[in-house]
C-alpha cells in the first residue's frame, strides 16, 4: 500500500458519529445545544512524522498499522497540508543519491503552516558531521529554489544542527485579525490550522462581554492569550514548558501586544501563589502582584490528564469557566467537581482530528 488514503465520502458520517457521542456522554450536565466546528476533509494536519525504510537503493516513508503493527509504504498521505505532500516525494528523492543524508535516516518530521512555511527535522542513527551539513545546506536551497519556504534540521543522539532557523511562523486569521506565532519544533501546536483558527474565533465569542482581567492555565505558546487580550484588561497567564514560555514573549511582541503577561510555572504552583501557600520569587521578579488583578474569567486549556482536584476548586473561585479540552473523559471528571458551582451555557464540538476516536471539546461554564 503506498498511500494511507481516507474515504473522504464518509466524513460526515464519521463527524456524526462524534456528535452523538459527545451529546450523549454529557447528557448529566444538562449542557445547551452542542455547536460543532468542522474540519476539512483532507489536508488539514500540519504535521507529520515518518518512519524512513532503506531497502537497497530505495529509501521510502513508512508507517505502521496501529492494530496489526504492521509496515506499510507511504508516498502520499492526504490527511497531512498540501505543502507536506508536495514536499514528500521531492525530498526522498532528493537525499536517495547522497550518501550523508540518507546513510542511517529513520525517521522525518513535517511541521507546516497555513502561512506557507515547512520544518523538516531528519533524524538519524549516527553522529552527523561538516559533510552532512554541507549537503543539507544544498538540500535545503535546492527545494526552496522549487518554491517551498523550508527550513531543515538535523538530530542526532545529544546532536541537534539548524539549518537556519528550528521554528516556523504561522499567520491564523481570527475574525478579522491576523495573529502571528513562532511555532518551534517539538513544541506543542494546535495540528489542524483551520480548526485551530474556529477554537480561537469561539473562545474570543464567548468572553465578547468581559470585564476585568483573565487569568489563563497551560497558555502554550500563548495561542489563546493573544487572541483574547482585546476581551480584558490584562491577561496573566501561565505555563511550565520553557521553550513554549519563549515563543509566547516572542509571539507578543511580534503582535504588538501590550496587555499579556506570561509567567512560568505549573497550574500546581500556580494554585499555591494565589492561596497563599507559597511565595514565588518568579512573581516578585516578573513584578506580577496577584492581588491587583480583577480576574472573575478563567480560560483552562489542560493536558489529556485534565486538572488535578486541587486546580479545579481553584479554578472554582471564577464567576466564568472557559475550558478547551482534548479528552472529554478527564474533562467529564473535572465537570463533576465544576458543576457543583458552575452551569455550562456554551458547549462546542472541535473536529481537531478527523478519521480518529479523538475528540476536542469547548464549554462556558458560569456560575449557578
Amino acid at each position: 500500500m503506498s498511500n494511507t488514503l481516507i474515504d473522504t465520502t464518509q466524513y460526515q458520517a464519521q463527524l456524526d458519529e462524534k456528535i452523538a457521542r459527545m451529546q450523549s456522554a454529557f447528557t448529566e450536565f444538562n449542557a445547551p445545544e452542542l455547536e460543532v466546528f468542522p474540519s476539512p476533509d483532507k489536508h488539514y494536519r500540519m504535521r507529520a512524522e515518518f518512519r524512513v525504510w532503506h531497502e537497497g537503493d530505495d529509501l521510502y516513508y513508512i508507517m505502521f498499522n496501529q492494530e496489526t503493527k504492521q509496515k506499510y509504504r507511504v508516498d502520499q498521505f492526504p490527511q497531512a497540508s498540501r505543502i507536506i505532500n508536495d514536499l514528500m516525494p521531492l525530498l526522498v528523492d532528493a537525499i536517495k543519491p547522497i550518501e550523508s543524508l540518507r546513510r542511517k535516516l529513520f525517521q522525518v518530521d513535517f511541521l507546516s503552516t497555513l502561512s506557507g512555511e515547512v520544518l523538516v527535522s531528519m533524524l538519524y542513527h549516527r553522529q552527523l558531521d561538516a559533510e552532512w551539513e554541507a549537503n543539507a545546506r544544498q538540500l535545503k536551497q535546492r527545494l526552496n529554489d522549487e518554491g517551498f519556504n523550508l527550513n531543515l534540521i538535523g538530530r542526532a543522539r545529544k546532536q541537534k544542527i539548524i539549518i537556519d532557523r528550528d521554528f516556523v511562523v504561522e499567520k491564523l486569521t481570527v475574525n478579522d485579525r491576523t495573529l502571528t506565532y513562532q511555532q518551534v519544533e517539538n513544541s506543542f501546536t494546535q495540528p489542524n490550522g483551520k480548526v485551530a483558527e474556529k477554537m480561537l474565533e469561539w473562545a474570543v465569542d464567548c468572553t465578547q462581554d468581559s470585564t476585568g482581567d483573565l487569568l489563563e492555565l497551560y497558555c502554550g505558546n500563548g495561542n489563546f492569550s493573544l487572541a483574547l487580550a482585546d476581551n480584558f484588561e490584562r491577561v496573566l497567564a501561565t505555563e511550565l514548558a520553557k521553550p513554549s514560555v519563549d515563543s509566547a514573549q516572542w509571539n507578543i511582541a511580534a503582535n504588538k501586544i501590550d496587555n499579556v503577561q506570561i509567567i512560568r510555572m505549573s497550574a500546581e504552583e500556580f494554585t499555591e501563589a494565589m492561596e497563599g501557600k507559597r511565595e514565588f520569587r518568579r512573581l516578585q521578579q516578573a513584578g506580577v502582584d496577584l492581588k491587583s488583578y480583577n480576574c472573575n474569567t478563567i480560560f483552562v486549556d489542560p493536558p489529556r490528564s485534565g486538572m488535578d482536584e486541587g486546580t479545579c476548586r481553584m479554578v472554582q473561585a471564577y464567576d466564568r469557566i472557559l475550558y478547551i479540552s482534548c479528552n472529554p473523559d478527564t474533562l467529564k471528571d473535572n465537570l463533576d467537581i465544576l458543576s457543583e458551582t458552575h452551569r455550562i451555557s456554551r458547549f462546542a464540538l472541535f473536529d481537531q482530528f478527523p478519521y480518529t476516536h479523538h475528540m476536542e471539546a469547548g464549554v462556558l461554564l458560569e456560575r449557578k
